[in-house]
């Protein structure tokens, strides 16, 4: 048996108190990663970083991380430093749904998106960078959406957001590759996931109904489980995708395909 995939990394994931962040993280953590879970509700990170802990002792580290908010970008960066001593992996994963056509929704409302789901994730390239370029190289992968890649008549400010991740990402990529940090850069792009993104359509319609729905959307007739985007994530991260740079991964059952 090799190696773990990740050995010797140290990964940075948001909104790693549930969902995808949360399957991220318990995925690197066996692929030998050291990983800080980080969310805005830090008894969620702080369970993640437990069912870490309790498999593999040493290896987590539970933050709380407003992922607006550049000092906390900053304060949570020197915490992974001071306790793994560098920085390999981002995961920029950690956003909110915005629901709501141009008439509908208000300024506030659009700043809103656009700060947790589009700020973040330049706030966590920006200072990302410089300390992964610090401890040789790595990689980032910002976690987008199949809306930024398709557009929705009621999703105007979420579809602005999560397709600029998708060039933001490959922008950050350019710029290492030409400053030759030895950091690459790609975007994932989910539809339909069992995340607490859907809970509103859960909680209109019921787990099983909600879910059914959904899945007839999808050519494949299924939406996705959180590991699934893990899966992803993990392969971004890793050795294996060591020529992938400035792209993306979209996994939505065949939905963009139609």
């Amino acid at each position: 048996m090799g190696a773990p995939r990740l050995a010797n990394q140290i990964a940075l994931i948001t909104g790693a108190g549930s969902g995808i962040g949360r399957a991220t993280a318990l995925l690197f953590a066996e692929e030998g990663a050291k990983v800080a879970a980080t969310d805005v509700d830090l008894a969620a990170a702080q369970e993640t970083a437990a069912a870490i802990e309790a498999k593999h002792p040493g290896q987590a580290l539970a933050l709380a991380h407003d992922v607006a908010l550049e000092a906390q970008w900053q304060s949570a960066l020197d915490a992974v430093a001071a306790r793994f001593g560098g920085l390999t992996i981002l995961v920029n994963n950690a956003g909110i749904p915005g629901r709501g056509s141009i008439e509908e929704i208000d300024y506030a409302f659009w700043q809103k998106v656009h700060r947790i789901d589009l700020d973040s994730v330049f706030l966590g390239c920006k200072h990302a960078v410089p300390r992964i370029a610090q401890s040789g190289g790595g990689a980032i992968v910002n976690v987008s959406s199949v809306a930024g890649i398709v557009a929705g008549h009621n999703l105007a400010a979420y579809n602005s957001a999560k397709a600029a991740v998708r060039h933001l990402s490959k922008s950050v990529a350019l710029h290492c590759a030409k400053q030759e940090y030895n950091i690459r850069c790609n975007s994932v792009h989910p539809a339909f996931v069992k995340t607490p993104i859907l809970a509103d359509h859960v909680r209109r319609f019921g787990e099983d109904e909600a879910y059914a729905k959904l899945g007839r959307q999808i050519p494949l007739g299924i939406i996705g489980e959180p590991l699934d985007v893990a899966y992803a994530i993990l392969f971004l991260a890793g050795p294996e995708s060591r020529f992938i740079t400035g792209t993306e991964i979209i996994l939505d059952g065949g939905l963009s395909a139609q």
